[in-house]
């Protein structure tokens, strides 16, 4: 489909909806499960291309994975540590949490494994990532340009010690460390200095291994973290249920904001492991009602001719939620601002540039700086196309405005399958 025209809302919504398994809490899993001993069952995992392209990586590094497509249920041989390869070609597509994880997963093997991508890939960096390795025994030889992908892994296994990222540009750098860490030959004490990026991920990261029994020792500060894994330790082979993803439950919560009425999101709770669920605390100061219940997590907006109010908030630790509250801005009474996202320049495409353009399309007046924007909404919404830069996240978030304003069309709508291959069937059950 080249592009999917928008049909607004009726009245004001009433839906309970279901979201997959979280993207980030599936593909940790996948590698913890990988290198456990014994073998693992998760259920609700999310079946899309991130996922996918996890799951051929790891079947290219040797390791047994099982998919039961109809009940998104995947069974891992766990290989108790050791990479059963010691040679292959990983294809990483655009998925940030492939490359950065398996890169570090790779150095745990012995032999060499090259990691690509498509373009984009190319332009998202892995150096930060690389020179922690090398300083643990790995060598790195870059193929392209220094600093990013493609690489090759020459690896003889973590040594452990003691080592620093010093404001990473992406939490993944450490998620992707802090995975591989439990078999490094001896503790290993990581130092984030400066800026943390990210920070919910990174408890993500830790969460998820406690899960298949890996304990981290982590300490977060004004600027900087620390995490300490000692040896030895292992995951053990488990039965995990992968939470709803947060990210993309986000665009259905927020249709209340948009639309009015009232959406539950089943089975996501605001004690999450995932940082993204706190996006119902912006929406709650924009002017929206929220109500967590056994059910799910519930945002309701009664009266759709209140307007919402425009909001100055540091999404940092939630940046896969900005493009979500900048569409969202649009119908705000006043300007809204998005602060301390320099990452997002990082993704699947420069979103800040991306969301500058396209927002301008619709009436809104944009000041973009390297790392915030400020949007300031038009009196009347226009009409106009969308362009997505083969990003899931500007799909399915401009998508929202096409719940009240008519002649909004989003081109290539199929960049969705990157994390939620059927967002716009469900979105149109909302009607």
């Amino acid at each position: 489909m080249s592009s999917y025209a928008c049909t607004p809302v009726s009245g004001p919504l009433d839906a309970v909806v279901t979201v997959p398994g979280s993207k980030s809490v599936t593909n940790r899993a996948l590698i913890a499960a990988a290198l456990a001993d014994g073998d693992s069952l998760l259920s609700n995992v999310l079946l899309a291309d991130d996922t996918r392209l996890m799951i051929d990586a790891l079947r290219t590094l040797g390791f047994a994975i099982t998919v039961d497509e109809g009940d998104s249920v995947t069974e891992v041989t766990g290989c108790r540590g050791h990479l059963p390869a010691c040679e292959g070609e990983l294809f990483c597509g655009n998925s940030g949490t492939t490359m950065r994880f398996c890169t570090a997963l790779a150095a745990l093997g012995h032999g060499r494994f090259l990691l690509d991508g498509i373009e984009r890939m190319r332009e998202r960096p892995i150096g930060e990532l690389a020179e922690v390795l090398q300083t643990l025994g790995t060598g790195i030889e870059y193929l392209g340009t220094d600093g990013y992908p493609p690489i090759a892994v020459h690896a003889t296994g973590l040594s452990g010690g003691h080592v620093a990222f010093r404001s990473p540009r992406s939490s993944q750098m450490v998620s992707a460390l802090l995975l591989a860490a439990p078999y490094a030959a001896r503790d290993l004490l990581i130092d984030v200095t400066g800026e943390v990026t990210s920070a919910s991920y990174l408890r993500m990261t830790t969460a998820v291994m406690d899960m298949f029994g890996v304990c981290v020792i982590e300490q977060y500060q004004a600027k900087g973290a620390k995490f300490i894994v000692e040896a030895p330790q292992r995951y053990r082979g488990s039965t995990v249920t992968i939470e709803p993803d947060a990210s993309n439950a986000a665009y259905f919560l927020a249709a209340p904001a948009v639309a009015g009425g009232r959406v539950t999101v089943s089975g996501l709770k605001v004690d999450s492991i995932q940082g993204d669920a706190r996006f119902v605390d912006v929406l709650e100061r924009m002017g929206c009602q929220v109500g967590p219940s056994d059910a799910g997590l519930t945002v309701e907006r009664p009266d759709p001719a209140e307007p919402l109010r425009g909001v100055d908030v540091d999404l940092n630790d939630m940046p896969d939620t900005v493009q979500t509250l900048a569409v969202l801005a649009l119908f705000a009474d006043g300007p809204t601002i998005i602060r301390n996202v320099a990452s997002l320049r990082l993704k699947e495409t420069d979103r800040l540039a991306a969301l500058a353009r396209e927002l301008g399309k619709l009436g809104a007046d944009i000041e973009e700086k390297e790392d915030s924007i400020r949007i300031e909404p038009p009196e009347r919404i226009r009409a106009a196309e969308i362009d997505t830069y083969n990003d899931h996240r500007m799909a399915m978030s401009f998508a929202l405005a096409g719940l009240r304003c008519p002649g909004l069309v989003i081109n290539n709508p199929d960049c969705c399958s990157k994390t939620f291959p059927d967002f716009f069937e469900r979105l149109e059950r909302l009607g």
